[in-house]
């Protein structure tokens, strides 16, 4: 009877962390840039005499769905959409190198190039300032360049580039704040072939009717999952009042 409860229960906290990761892609199915979070469940058996008919399962988040999402126009000069296999560099809260795909720029108080949700945007130097004042304008390549508004006349000056990566034979994984990193530590290289899309946007690539489905369908097995519970205690239940009858 044991047993039964055992895998009942395992397979129930398996699908309320199988719930949250798929809450936290609900949630995050306008996020811009955001990429849903890939959870893998299987079950696990338990070794050793006499407990190999007892089995558990688990459910963890193991990395992040890296498609594209759906381009918007915006006609925004600060809107940048990643038009390659790449992410761009931004410092995370700890002052660590990390990477988003973010792309709904702005420029902070003290001039700080910064992404949408507040991370300052890095370039072959560090983080990029721009002076005040001007025409702010973003090339292809990353270029971030300003028009002098007192010399109109002049030709753009380049601010900063910023530092696009690709993630191609680097293992990257993501954080709680939504950031990818580099698995154990250090940088990904600067790739010099990536390019952005300069006035757009991309979308989350989460799919809100899948993710819609796939919380129905756990809460479903969660449902399932505790009758199985509620239907041992009332096996065990039956079974101590036949004994007392003895």
């Amino acid at each position: 009877m044991d047993r039964l409860i055992y895998t009942a229960l395992s397979g129930m906290q398996a699908s309320m962390d199988r719930q949250r990761a798929i809450a936290s892609n609900m949630a995050n199915s306008n996020t811009i840039g955001f990429r849903a979070e890939l959870i893998e469940q299987r079950a696990v058996t338990i070794e050793g005499h006499p407990n190999e008919a007892r089995a558990m399962q688990t459910a963890r988040v193991t990395g992040a769905d890296m498609s594209g999402g759906e381009l918007i126009e915006t006609g925004r000069e600060l809107d940048i959409a990643m038009a390659t296999k790449s992410l761009m560099a931004v410092q995370a809260d700890d002052g660590t190198e990390a990477y988003t795909r973010r792309g709904d720029l702005s420029l902070g108080a003290t001039g700080l190039l910064v992404t949408g949700d507040g991370h300052p945007v890095l370039g072959d130097t560090g983080p990029i300032t721009v002076p005040p004042g001007g025409r702010i304008s973003i090339s292809e390549d990353g270029t971030v360049t300003r028009t002098d508004p007192n010399a109109p006349d002049q030709p753009p000056a380049e601010v900063g580039r910023i530092k696009l990566a690709s993630w191609d034979g680097s293992p990257i994984a993501k954080g709680l704040d939504g950031l990818f990193r580099v698995e154990g530590g250090g940088i990904l290289p600067t790739d010099e072939e990536a390019r952005v899309h300069t006035g757009k946007l991309e979308q989350s690539n989460v799919k809100p009717t899948e993710v819609l489905v796939a919380m129905i369908e756990e809460q479903r097995l969660f449902a399932m999952r505790s009758k199985l519970v509620s239907t041992a205690r009332d096996l065990d239940e039956s079974g101590a009042q036949l004994m007392r009858l003895t």
